[in-house]
């Protein structure tokens, strides 16, 4: 890994952990004296970082982290619900689509990692990004991953916001998972749902 992505993962990593109904301004300077670095590969992540929406960079003052917004979050929330509960009954009709033991894996890596909120939201992302996979549209996916990012921030503060709500998380996921290695339909839609109703409660909390 190579100074300039050394770069971009510390920044963003610092990004995803702020407050997110706080506005943070960071100038190249700072940043490149936290994370070790020149001002060239710090300017280049900002760039970046500001194409993936996460900041927006301001002449003369640096680059600035914007609040998320309860509205904003209410609204990422339903996309992800129309995506998530279409999906999971379209992975359904489609025998073997879902990677059981994938989700299964994914489930105790996440276990192991209450602590690092990074990696657990991390895991996270990919548990649902797999059965949205499932479903078979690429195009659905792709809208998906370009979620990605606000997800991070937003599912960083949520498991941070509610002391138990990572281990809620985690049977939160067990619960979609053995609907669907039952095949229910019904049971997967259900759990999912509540999922991301107690994610949304836990965001604007």
């Amino acid at each position: 890994m190579g100074v300039r992505t050394e770069t971009y993962e510390w920044l963003k990593a610092h990004i995803v952990s702020l407050p997110r109904d706080k506005g943070v301004f960071l100038t190249e300077s700072e940043v490149a004296k936290a994370a070790g670095a020149s001002r060239t590969p710090v300017r280049e992540a900002l760039m970046r970082l500001e194409s993936e929406g996460l900041v927006e960079r301001i002449p003369q003052r640096g680059a600035y982290v914007p609040p998320l917004s309860d509205p904003e979050v209410r609204s990422v929330m339903d996309a992800r619900g129309m995506v998530e509960l279409w999906s999971v009954e379209r992975a359904l009709q489609s025998e073997g689509a879902v990677d059981l033991a994938g989700l299964d894996e994914l489930l105790e890596q996440q276990q192991d990692t209450w602590q690092d909120r990074m990696a657990f939201i991390e895991l996270d992302r990919e548990f649902h990004a797999r059965i949205v996979a499932a479903a078979g549209n690429a195009i659905v996916s792709q809208f998906y991953a370009e979620m990605r990012d606000r997800q991070l921030r937003m599912g960083v503060y949520a498991v941070t916001a509610t002391q138990d709500r990572a281990a809620r998380v985690v049977e939160e996921h067990r619960s979609i998972v053995e609907a669907i290695r039952d095949g229910d339909v019904q049971a997967a839609r259900s759990a999912t749902s509540a999922h991301l109703a107690n994610t949304l409660e836990a965001m604007i909390r």
